[in-house]
């Protein structure tokens, strides 16, 4: 508006707006933007992940596992897969980024990884056979499982699956080395190492089996009080009907 000397006057700020609506924007804007970018990177993380599956499983089978370099080689792309899966979920978590994809896709991925490992280990003689069924009846079991509870409650990754994980990861990456150490290493060191891995192996193979037996305990008592909530819920809605009285 112009004031009585002819200028043009500031308008008034209405009662209760924020002076600082504007400056608030500007310094939410970078965040939103970066979330914006990052949007699509953990699922590009996991078909990463999936695609180099096929890959580390022809450089551990190839020239039947018996290559130490191509074993180097399997290694490699096996820990690296294995760093895409903890910066994909680091991501996720830092910027919230759920998506549907992302729901379905990295656990497949996780898993196609795990029992390529231990599959393959079998397969070239470094692991005997009654491992990886073990292991790989647990991981399918619960993420079936886990999957059929979403009508109930969604389950978490606990404390022991993530232990558990990173057990399977350094179990793998054990026995994957120790053909390769042992052409460049001494008959002690293997010894020492192959006690290493054999223990490595037990433990790995128990905490899978008690962190599966955990899953089942947890998921039948979300059931449980999914159950008497609902009963609780219907008792109420009964209670609270009023007599009809005709």
């Amino acid at each position: 508006m112009v004031d009585k000397l002819g200028f043009m006057s500031t308008p008034d700020r209405k009662q209760g707006q924020p002076e600082t609506t504007s400056a608030t924007h500007k310094e939410s804007s970078p965040a939103a933007a970066k979330r914006t970018r990052m949007q699509h990177v953990p699922n590009a993380l996991t078909v990463l992940r999936i695609v180099m599956v096929p890959v580390f499983a022809v450089l551990l089978l190839m020239h039947g596992g018996q290559d130490p370099t191509l074993r180097w080689w399997a290694l490699a792309v096996f820990l690296l897969a294995m760093f895409t899966d903890k910066l994909d979920g680091d991501i996720a978590r830092k910027y919230d980024i759920v998506s549907d994809f992302g729901k379905l896709a990295d656990p497949i991925a996780d898993k196609a990884l795990m029992a390529a490992a231990f599959i393959g280990l079998a397969i070239v003689g470094a692991l005997p056979w009654w491992v990886p069924v073990v292991i790989l009846v647990r991981e399918i079991g619960i993420t079936v499982m886990r999957m059929f509870m979403l009508k109930y409650e969604v389950m978490p990754a606990s404390r022991g699956g993530k232990i558990k994980t990173v057990l399977q990861t350094v179990t793998v990456a054990l026995y994957i080395a120790a053909l390769p150490l042992a052409v460049v290493t001494p008959a002690g060191f293997m010894f020492v190492y192959a006690i290493i891995a054999g223990f490595a192996l037990t433990l790995t193979v128990v905490v899978t089996v008690l962190t599966g037996v955990d899953y089942v305990l947890q998921a039948q008592k979300i059931k449980k009080e999914a159950g008497q909530s609902k009963e609780d819920a219907k008792a109420t809605t009964t209670s609270g009907k009023a007599p009809n009285g005709r």
